[in-house]
């Protein structure tokens, strides 16, 4: 999996969609640029309203919904009460700062006066084998990834270090044996370019940004590059549909940083669509792909449906409150609802990949079901990537490769797997009628500050800490011991 490297020191890690690698699927390009004009699709919702707030150790975690529209958070800024999660097929909501954006948009005009953007959240991945011991630091130095006590918060980058030099010989071989590089920084790029042409074709224009957590073009950059075009009203959309506080969580608290420290960001109005994973748009390009990967069988209705997503640790969920899981058995839910209506009442399963360490991740584990699947005499089995819209290594590697081979391996005759959405049209146009949807609901962050990012803005004692950190960390690699417990533990 990618750059999933999280040791059995580290019970608290999670990895989400990193050391991304690229093989591509029958053609050089995974998302043809998009240049038919797309309708005007902006429905609305029946689905009634709930209340809930959460966060996450500074990661912001409030949602708004309806059943068929984006969660919607005006501003940056907040800090909540942990609570645990709603049951499945529940929404989420924070009464203080989400606004409804109404079910449709009245007009266009207000779009004509003001210069909008869209940023695009992602996690980024190394472009060549040299950028892969750095791209590595970057994720492990994220707090969000390795979540220490605040105690030992200072040997967060020290420990980077060292795992990511640890690590980076054995993510350097997955990468050269798949291209020697990340495909998701030009998947993206089409995404983006694909998704403002759906805006100008609904007479809303924008320039749509890029921002990637781990690796080029960083959310810095982009950020720099939204403040020289003097944007006035920027939408933020997590490339991930179901929230999670290691994917979208993360990348909204690097965005906080920035705009605290900015006169013309903290004024900026801002609306983050926090997930989508529920919008119908969605859901019925999901359904399609597997409508038509079922074709592929001599006899589709005995295929099982495997959906196969990222998996996080139980703590995040139970400890944390990060609403992933009920998000995607909700997901899974809707997509299966949509599937019946069309007449497909294929059996289904949805089990949790990529886990790392010894400590209880989501649960079933994607691995051990499909061994169970064999065992059992299912014959014919289509995986569905569910958590993922971009080709990248979760897909093109562990689930291509490892899980295939495992699953015919088991028993299982008949495979099949169902591609990434990339740049999907009815997909695009979704994604352009959430951030046209979202657009009322935009308001300035607050320049307020944390207790915790005061002390963080204490130079002289965070020069001690770094200074007894490196010198730690410098023990650590000089100790033959060490290093091979680390490598027991981190392989």
């Amino acid at each position: 999996m990618d750059a999933a490297t999280s040791s059995r020191f580290l019970p608290q890690m999670k990895l989400d969609g990193s050391d991304l690698r690229c093989l591509n699927r029958n053609s050089s390009s995974f998302c043809p640029q998009t240049r038919q004009a797309m309708p005007t699709c902006c429905g609305s919702s029946g689905g009634k309203q709930f209340l809930d707030i959460a966060t996450c150790e500074g990661s912001i975690s409030c949602f708004y919904s309806t059943d068929k529209e984006s969660r919607v958070l005006g501003g940056l800024a907040h800090d909540f009460p942990v609570q645990k999660r709603n049951p499945v097929g529940k929404t989420f909501c924070s009464a203080e700062v989400c606004t409804y954006p109404g079910s449709a948009v009245e007009s266009h005009s207000h779009t004509s006066e003001e210069k909008i953007g869209v940023l695009l959240l992602n996690l980024g991945g190394p472009e060549t084998l040299h950028d892969v011991q750095p791209f590595l630091f970057n994720l492990f130095a994220d707090p969000d990834i390795i979540r220490l006590p605040r105690l030992f918060r200072f040997l967060q980058q020290p420990l980077a270090q060292l795992i990511s030099v640890l690590r980076a010989p054995k993510s350097k071989e997955g990468y050269a044996a798949i291209g020697g590089g990340s495909p998701l920084r030009k998947i993206t790029d089409e995404q983006a370019n694909a998704l403002k042409m759906a805006l100008e074709a609904k007479e809303v224009p924008a320039n749509v940004y890029v921002a990637m957590r781990y690796w080029h073009p960083f959310t810095e950059e982009a950020v720099k590059q939204i403040k020289r075009d003097r944007v006035t009203k920027l939408v933020v959309l997590p490339l991930y549909p179901q929230y999670s506080i290691s994917t979208t969580g993360s990348s909204i608290r690097v965005l906080q940083s920035i705009f605290r420290e900015d006169a013309y960001l903290a004024r900026l109005p801002v609306s983050i669509i926090q997930s989508w994973y529920q919008r119908e748009g969605y859901i019925n390009s999901m359904a399609d792909l597997i409508e038509k990967e079922l074709k592929i069988f001599s006899k589709p209705e005995e295929a099982l449906i495997f959906f196969s997503a990222h998996g996080v640790p139980v703590s995040y969920v139970e400890d944390a409150g990060d609403p992933y899981r009920d998000q995607m058995q909700e997901c899974i839910h809707l997509i299966m609802e949509e599937l019946k209506s069309r007449g497909i009442k294929n059996d289904h399963t949805l089990a949790y990949q990529s886990r790392v360490g010894p400590v209880q991740w989501l649960k079933p584990y994607t691995d051990e079901v499909l061994v169970e699947l064999g065992q059992k005499g299912v014959k014919n089995l289509l995986a569905v990537p569910v958590s993922f819209v971009s080709e990248h290594i979760e897909t093109l590697e562990e689930i291509d490769m490892e899980y295939k081979h495992l699953a015919l391996e088991s028993g299982i005759e008949n495979w099949g797997r169902v591609p990434a959405l990339n740049c999907t049209s009815s997909f695009i146009t979704d994604l352009a009628n959430a951030v046209i949807e979202a657009l009322p609901s935009a308001v300035a962050m607050s320049s307020s500050r944390t207790t915790s990012e005061e002390a963080e803005h204490d130079p002289f004692g965070y020069a001690i800490k770094m200074l007894f950190g490196s010198i730690l960390a410098f023990v650590l690699l000089l100790s033959p011991k060490m290093i091979l417990s680390f490598r027991n533990h981190i392989f």
